[in-house]
């Protein structure tokens, strides 16, 4: 009997978006032949484990990402935290190293995760984020992020290689790269179906604290005055589902994919982050949505206002956000998808050695 070899999958955990473009790829790798091992930590690690619960999964040490109270704090917190990042990024090496040997790993793929590589076995990392936007130190963050990403054999983009034509913008598409890139397509865990509309508003959140809350309290409170029903997702991944009503408002802590999926269907317009998970989640289900970016999250801020630039989504800043600014939605277009098959044979061929 040939065993299959071994992948080690590893989205950081930074809200729920690395772990949900995982999902695809999981299970890409199952449909290949391959025995997918999920390695992550926190609300992350937490998500996968329900989405597989078939899967062997491992905990990994965790960056302990938090966001300021207030946005213009945002990269004073990131550099007051970076030395407990960088004694994270340590452990995880190590316990990459020991993980490789205990269960016998035959590849890496790591979203984001900086300490998740190898000499000795193919190692793939994920990201959009070629260039790290960081305001007025954004050639030094995207210098120190492109130096991590020339240690993989190869850098997976989750966009389009088209200059006019993609989701990611500046962020994904750089003049010349010195790695080995492969743009794979926006990668989404979702199917659109057509559905009747069953919800007026959706609202999507996730993200590290205190942000994600206070969103959440924001958002509650402004929509008891809203005309319609609405479905609120707060992204907190718990050990059992929770649902309460509140008048117009149903709220979830959390849903899976399956339930995510049709809801989403089911909704007129989402009102979300502009995290770019959730960007090419809403492109692939052609939806309406209004983004309200994390203060002082640069990729967030730069991507929300690029769609509202090219007709596609309205956004605001989280202190703007009131009822009539939903007045704008009919003057956009809302996001498409782009037909783009990801080849997973082509892609996985490091990993056949």
């Amino acid at each position: 009997m040939v065993m299959k070899k071994r992948i080690l999958v590893t989205p950081l955990n930074w809200g729920l978006g690395h772990a949900t473009r995982c999902i695809p790829i999981i299970n890409a790798l199952i449909a290949e032949g391959f025995q997918p091992i999920i390695a992550s930590d926190g609300v992350a690690l937490a998500l996968l484990q329900k989405e597989f619960p078939e899967l062997e999964t491992i905990e990994l040490p965790s960056y302990k990402v938090t966001y300021a109270k207030k946005g213009k704090y945002f990269k004073l917190k990131i550099l007051k935290n970076s030395p407990k990042l960088l004694k994270a990024i340590k452990a995880e090496k190590k316990a990459i190293k020991n993980i490789i040997e205990d269960y016998k790993i035959d590849g890496l793929i790591s979203d984001n995760r900086l300490g998740v590589r190898s000499k000795k076995i193919p190692s793939i990392f994920i990201t959009h984020q070629l260039n790290v936007l960081s305001g007025n130190t954004t050639w030094i963050s995207t210098k120190i992020h492109q130096k991590i990403i020339k240690k993989f054999d190869v850098c997976w983009i989750p966009d389009t290689d088209d200059s006019e034509i993609n989701l990611s913008g500046k962020l994904g598409h750089v003049k010349s790269f010195e790695v080995d890139t492969k743009y794979i397509g926006p990668l989404s865990r979702f199917t659109k179906c057509e559905t009747t509309i069953k919800n007026d508003v959706m609202v999507l959140i996730s993200g590290p604290e205190p942000q994600r809350t206070l969103l959440e309290e924001k958002l509650l409170d402004t929509l008891k005055g809203y005309n319609g029903k609405v479905v609120f997702v707060k992204g907190k991944m718990e050990n059992k589902q929770t649902i309460e009503t509140l008048n117009n408002i149903t709220v979830y802590n959390f849903m899976t994919s399956k339930l995510l999926e049709q809801t989403i269907n089911e909704s007129k317009l989402i009102i979300s982050r502009s995290g770019y998970t959730t960007v090419m989640d809403l492109a692939k289900l052609n939806k309406k949505a209004f983004f309200i970016p994390t203060p002082g999250q640069f990729e967030q801020v730069y991507l929300a206002n690029r769609l509202t630039e090219l007709g596609l989504v309205p956004s605001c800043d989280q202190d703007d956000f009131t009822l009539k600014q939903l007045e704008q939605i009919n003057d956009f277009k809302g996001l498409n998808a782009f037909d783009f098959n990801v080849d997973f044979k082509e892609l996985f061929q490091p990993f056949r050695g």
